[in-house]
This record gives structure tokens, C-alpha cells and sequence, in this order.
């Protein structure tokens, strides 16, 4: 407990690792969510209930895209924004606010240790390579530390999948940052630690199953598979129960312009998505 207070007071004395969108809003809003959190919620809440609690409290926050790159000749920061939401930024956000509470804390430099963990391999910040771009690059960082657990291998079926991730290298011209070459470089040495990635996922065929569905829980993180070979996920969001008990998502959806729960349920959100063959799953610790 003790490094933990360190590391948090270490890291708010660092403020221009630090870039608000809004700082007085974004701080005092953090504060407040996670006050309410600790009056609604009781002290032994689990991660799951703790992520539905504060994702239903982003419903209808307009979508914002690209939130996280940095503008010209300023480098890499932590980026808090609670006014536009993607559908990465979301979930983070979402995770970082349950971790904190889970912690016991109500202090917006707490969350803001939780987040910097969240985002940046082994929760350091050292330039754009080191932010967690990939969802698989980022389902490892953060199982390896503890934060998160692969509930896709927790569940009555499963299915491997095998891709070489390096889209980002590939599309260059799409990403400012990949400009520089020393950047660059660095983002294909992490790019060849995923060639050949082999990964657990459901399939969409599957959604349908009853014990499946009954394992899946709200509040776990559902990640969206791509149909791309050298992608692995293109969409996140929060697993919640609509008004008729069925699975819902809950995400940042840039169609519908705001975080919003899909009208459809899980599996026949998946069938009207066909850019997407399956899901992987994670759960909070």
C-alpha cells in the first residue's frame, strides 16, 4: 500500500506527463464519480459490478475519435478526457475508475496512476511505442500485471485464433507519430513480438449458446475480433444487461455518435457486424 501512495504522489508530481482535456471539469468529475461509487456501491462490490456502475455513467457522451495523439511538436502525454469518448478511451476509463475504487480511493491522482498502468506497457510512459495500441499488446500488459484476467478462457467453448499484428507498420501513412523513423523502428520490434499471435476468441456462430451466454458476466470487457489478417480487434466496449435481462454492450459508438447500449442483444449485435468473426472477453481483477 505504501508503494502504491508513492507511485500515485510520484506521479502527479509530473504534471506534464499529464494532458486535460478540460482540467478543472475532468478532475473534479473523476472525484465525483468515484465518491458516488463508494455511496452506491458496497465495500465488497466486485470489478464487474464497479466497471457497470461507471460505464452506465458515460451514457450519451458524445464520441470523440483520435483523442490520444498528440499535436504537432508536443510529445506523448496521458491524455484524460471525460467529455468525448472512443471506444478504446471508454473502456479505459471505465477500468481505471473501477481499479481505483476497488482500491478504496477517491482522489483523481489515484486515477490517474490506475490509467497511466492501464495504457502504457508496464505502466510507464516512454514515448507513442509505449502506449498499448494493440488490444492484444494490451490484453497481455495488463494480464502480466495483474489488472485484468482472459475470461474468454473461463468460458464452456472456445477457439484459437493465430494473426502476425502488424497493421500499424503496414498502414504508416495513417499514423503521424510512424513519421519518424526512430518511432517507427520501435513500433516494428513490438509489432515482431506478435507475429504469429495465438489468441483465445469466441466465435459469433457460438453467441448463441445458453451456457455460453450464462457464463459471460456484466461488467467484463468484450473486445471485437476483426476479419482483417493483420489485425487482431477493432472495437471494444462493457458487457451490461438491457431492461429484458439479455446481454447488451455497451461502447463508444462512432455510428451512433455517443456511448450508448446497443439496441440489439449480444449475439445479434454480432450478426449485423460482419467486419467482426468473433469476441474475446476480459474480466477485472
Amino acid at each position: 500500500m505504501v508503494a502504491l501512495i508513492s507511485a500515485a504522489a510520484a506521479f502527479a508530481a509530473n504534471p506534464h506527463e499529464v494532458r486535460f482535456h478540460n482540467e478543472a471539469s475532468d478532475t473534479s468529475r473523476i472525484s465525483e464519480l468515484l465518491v458516488e461509487g463508494m455511496r452506491s456501491l458496497p465495500a465488497d462490490a466486485s470489478p464487474g459490478d464497479r466497471a457497470d456502475f461507471f460505464a452506465r455513467r458515460f451514457i450519451g457522451t458524445p464520441y470523440g475519435a483520435h483523442t490520444l495523439e498528440a499535436p504537432v511538436g508536443q510529445d506523448e502525454a496521458l491524455v484524460v478526457n471525460l467529455d468525448s469518448l472512443d471506444c478504446t478511451t471508454f473502456v479505459e476509463t471505465v477500468a481505471a475508475l473501477a481499479a481505483t475504487l476497488g482500491e478504496g480511493r477517491s482522489s483523481w491522482r489515484d486515477y490517474l496512476y490506475n490509467l497511466r498502468r492501464i495504457r502504457y506497457r508496464g505502466g510507464e510512459l516512454d514515448g507513442y511505442p509505449s502506449r498499448l495500441h494493440y488490444i492484444a499488446d494490451w490484453a497481455v500488459d495488463n494480464i502480466h500485471k495483474g489488472i485484468l484476467r482472459d475470461a474468454t478462457l473461463l468460458m464452456p467453448r472456445n477457439s484459437w485464433m493465430v494473426r502476425s499484428i502488424d497493421f500499424m507498420t503496414a498502414h504508416r501513412d495513417s499514423y503521424p507519430a510512424l513519421a519518424d523513423s526512430a518511432t517507427f523502428q520501435r513500433m516494428r520490434r513490438i509489432e515482431f513480438g506478435y507475429r504469429n499471435h495465438r489468441f483465445p476468441y469466441l466465435r459469433t456462430g457460438d453467441l448463441t449458446d445458453r451456457k455460453l451466454l450464462a457464463a459471460i458476466q456484466p461488467g467484463d470487457i468484450v473486445a471485437f475480433v476483426s476479419t482483417l489478417k493483420d489485425l487482431d480487434v477493432t472495437h471494444m466496449g462493457i458487457i451490461v444487461r438491457g431492461d429484458d435481462g439479455s446481454l447488451r454492450v455497451l461502447h463508444a459508438s462512432s455510428t451512433g455518435g455517443k456511448v450508448m447500449i446497443s439496441e440489439q442483444k449480444l449475439s445479434d449485435f454480432m450478426k449485423r457486424n460482419r467486419q467482426w468473426s468473433g469476441i474475446r472477453l476480459f474480466r477485472l481483477r
